[in-house]
């Protein structure tokens, strides 16, 4: 047993208030690396009140300057979809998104906790739901760009929150189902250890050499090929391309982990180079909408055929948002056997589900996996293949049965995974 590892048992004899406040220290201290002096902007679900007062006490301690809290409230947001008039689908706040991104231009931290009933707007008017949230996306977008560059240091972490834990244990009693779902959340998160911050660094560093190994590679292209067919797709990827993971340094020079929890090596693919048919693993939860067996057709990068067996009119909505919503943004390596996959949980959440399996995302590329890309504009990213979108949206393509070849640029081709696993 390392230095870093509690047993089972001496972790289970934590109460509930010891686990939540190392879940809300990594948050700080790994996921933001909080620097002194710095200000928060910190969003939540009202149910998630709880963590958002660690992690505010925590922010402190570390010497946040100002912690500014916003929440987001299910049954408000339900309210709108039943009873707001037609025009307010089309609007969104455009001057609280302009602040944002000023308080990100000024230096301000941000932090996002996950926890929303992923299943929200399941019953509402899909049209409605897709009209809002091109208007959100286009009114975010300044600040999202900043995101996206990894300007600002940045994280999110999840919350158990009753919704969700009906909808990942829907056999148990509320209750019980919350209990377990915080219990697979401090797992997944990696804070079991008897020194959560260490063991965060030390997994970081795992990561980071098999992201060198990628970046010394140079290939030229990913191929994804399931055991069963369903998946054939090779997926260019962009002109001086570079692989991340396991943390990253910001543009305002703080170390930070975006997503806690994280398994992915990922990088971003050649918004022209994507051909073949790709079948999706695990459900998708889009802004409320369950989206269930997702399968797609690219050709020349771009998605000329798109089904599901549920959410299949969201899932087409939502790549008509703009000309770069059938195009990659993303493409990403996770092994299956990772803690989230190894779970046999379904979370219903991309934050944790995008962990379990090896990953594509359609829209938006990060400029930061090219190589100067962050300090090049946008006409100079489309040139080495980085796509352009209002959105950013990850599923899930990866499994026990899918093999993965790196292709160098004179074809041959290198075993990466097999059987879901490294090689």
């Amino acid at each position: 047993m390392s230095s870093a590892t509690l047993s089972a048992p001496a972790f289970a004899s934590l109460s509930f208030d010891e686990k939540l406040d190392r879940l809300a220290e990594v948050a700080v201290r790994v996921g933001l690396g909080l620097r002194e002096g710095q200000e928060l902007v910190l969003t939540a679900p009202t149910d998630a009140l709880t963590l958002v007062r660690r992690i505010t006490d925590h922010a402190y301690r570390a010497g946040a300057l100002l912690v500014t809290t916003f929440y987001a409230d299910d049954p408000c947001i339900l309210s709108r979809f039943e009873h707001a008039p037609d025009a307010s689908f089309d609007y969104a706040p455009v001057w609280l998104q302009d602040a944002i991104a000023k308080a990100f231009k000024s230096g301000v931290a941000r932090m996002a906790i996950a926890g929303a009933n992923p299943a929200l707007l399941s019953k509402q008017d899909p049209a409605k739901v897709a009209r809002a949230n091109v208007a959100a996306s286009k009114a975010a977008k300044p600040a999202m760009e900043l995101i996206t560059r990894h300007e600002i240091n940045w994280t999110i972490v999840g919350a158990a929150t009753p919704e969700w834990a009906k909808l990942v244990f829907p056999g148990e009693p509320v209750e019980a189902a919350v209990a377990k779902l915080w219990e697979a959340i401090f797992q997944a998160s990696r804070i079991t250890g008897d020194d959560p911050v260490a063991a965060w660094l030390e997994h970081g560093a795992r990561l980071k050499r098999r992201v060198d190994l990628l970046n010394a590679k140079r290939f030229s292209a990913l191929h994804f090929k399931s055991k069963d067919g369903s998946t054939d797709l090779k997926v260019g990827l962009a002109d001086q391309h570079l692989w991340a993971g396991g943390g990253t340094t910001a543009g305002n020079g703080i170390y930070c982990q975006p997503n806690i929890p994280t398994e992915e090596c990922f990088t971003t693919p050649h918004k022209d180079r994507v051909d073949g048919v790709v079948r999706a693993t695990k459900p998708l939860s889009h802004q409320g909408t369950l989206i269930e067996n997702i399968r797609c057709r690219f050709e020349g990068g771009e998605i000329v055929e798109a089904t599901a067996t549920a959410g299949e009119d969201v899932l087409n909505r939502l790549i008509s948002t703009d000309d770069g919503a059938r195009r990659l943004g993303e493409v990403a390596l996770v092994p299956a056997s990772s803690p989230i996959a190894a779970s046999g949980i379904l979370f219903w959440s991309t934050l944790f589900d995008e962990n379990a399996a090896s990953h594509i995302a359609l829209g938006q590329a990060y400029s930061t996996c090219l190589i100067g890309g962050e300090k090049m504009d946008e006409e100079a990213l489309n040139a080495l293949g980085a796509n352009s979108s209002l959105i950013h949206v990850d599923w899930m393509i990866g499994s026990a049965q899918m093999d993965v070849d790196g292709i160098a640029a004179d074809g041959g081709a290198e075993p990466l995974m097999r059987g879901g696993e490294w090689v």
